[in-house]
């Protein structure tokens, strides 16, 4: 069952990640101490933000050179997959300072997921792989939706990324490059976490949240592709993200509501305001997340039928975590006196 512990690895993939989170610290630290940070990208409060103070949207910048320099180095495979990111870090890096038609900016994100799939194909039909690229195509832009309470993005780039270190270590098909690649994001992400937590000095911005949303596609696709992992584990390793977007995203659509337009409907927006506050919240998603990870790496030593068995129950716990939030929030908006979803 361990046989991806071997020859050293684990102390590898960890020191892999503490150079990343040093590494990122050390840059953002720098960012912040001269000023730059505020010269480069700045998050201005509006009546749609969880923020009150302008916030300098400069994550990205130590994020992504850490994550693609390590990817580059420690797992050479992957180059193109690093490669791909820092292109997306650099047009999105465009919009943050100047903004970028949308058109121009989702042809980008789709055309780095062809590039990826067309250079890597993965052995199934093309209906398959045009389903993978959809969804693919929809993680480079979900981190971008979750970047609006301090710690959250961080903490779930930690998390998940941390989750597919520990399970292509673990699977029967073991993937040292994968391992040390995630390794590298995770550690990225962890230095980002000590600047982003509440309360946040910076944020992600689109020149961190794309190429995060992409590394979390990309990497998934990659241990699918190489039968490291089955297509469930990326899916549920980062299920907490992917089903507050995703439901989000439908509700908005269902109501007939422009849903490319800001807004505080995300479920973790609504913990935030219905009183939980930005650190409680972000540690709830954390544990939330952590618990559904360690199951899918349990999961991956089980049967077909018993992964899923508990794909299954983690499915109804995610159902039940959303019903209370949704209870909650009708609670405090009842208190308010205002209705439950704001229309213009």
């Amino acid at each position: 069952m361990l046989e991806g512990l071997h020859h050293g690895l684990p102390l590898a993939v960890l020191i892999c990640a503490i150079v990343a989170l040093c590494a990122c610290a050390a840059i953002l630290k720098t960012l912040l101490a001269t000023g730059l940070a505020w010269r480069l990208a700045m998050d201005i409060p509006n009546a749609r933000s969880l923020h009150t103070r302008p916030t300098p949207r400069v994550g990205g910048w130590g994020v992504v050179p850490v994550a693609v320099i390590l990817i580059a180095v420690a797992a050479p495979a992957l180059w193109l997959i690093a490669c791909l990111a820092v292109l997306l870090a650099v047009m999105s890096q465009i919009d943050d300072r100047r903004g970028l038609p949308a058109r121009i900016r989702f042809g980008g994100h789709v055309a780095a997921v062809a590039i990826l799939i067309v250079s890597y194909p993965a052995d199934a039909p093309v209906w398959v792989l045009l389903g993978v690229g959809f969804v693919l195509v929809w993680l480079v832009n979900l981190y971008n939706f979750m970047d609006g309470s301090d710690g959250l993005a961080g903490g779930m780039a930690l998390f998940g990324f941390g989750g597919y270190a520990l399970a292509a270590l673990l699977s029967q098909h073991a993937d040292p490059m994968l391992a040390l690649a995630a390794a590298a994001v995770a550690g990225a992400a962890a230095g980002f976490l000590i600047f982003n937590f509440y309360p946040a000095r910076i944020f992600l911005g689109d020149v961190g949240s794309i190429p995060l949303g992409f590394l979390a596609g990309a990497l998934g696709y990659w241990g699918w592709r190489n039968a490291v992992w089955p297509a469930w584990l990326p899916a549920m390793v980062f299920a907490p993200f992917i089903c507050d977007a995703s439901v989000t995203l439908l509700k908005r659509l269902s109501r007939g509501e422009k849903f490319w337009q800001a807004h505080r409907e995300h479920y973790y927006q609504r913990m935030v305001q219905s009183g939980m506050g930005h650190a409680l919240t972000a540690r709830l998603w954390y544990a939330l997340m952590a618990v559904g990870i360690v199951l899918a790496l349990v999961a991956l030593q089980l049967s077909a039928s018993y992964q899923w068995f508990v794909i299954g129950c983690w499915a109804v716990v995610l159902v039940v975590a959303g019903a209370w939030v949704d209870r909650r929030w009708r609670h405090h908006m009842s208190n308010v006196g205002q209705p439950e979803v704001s229309r213009k």
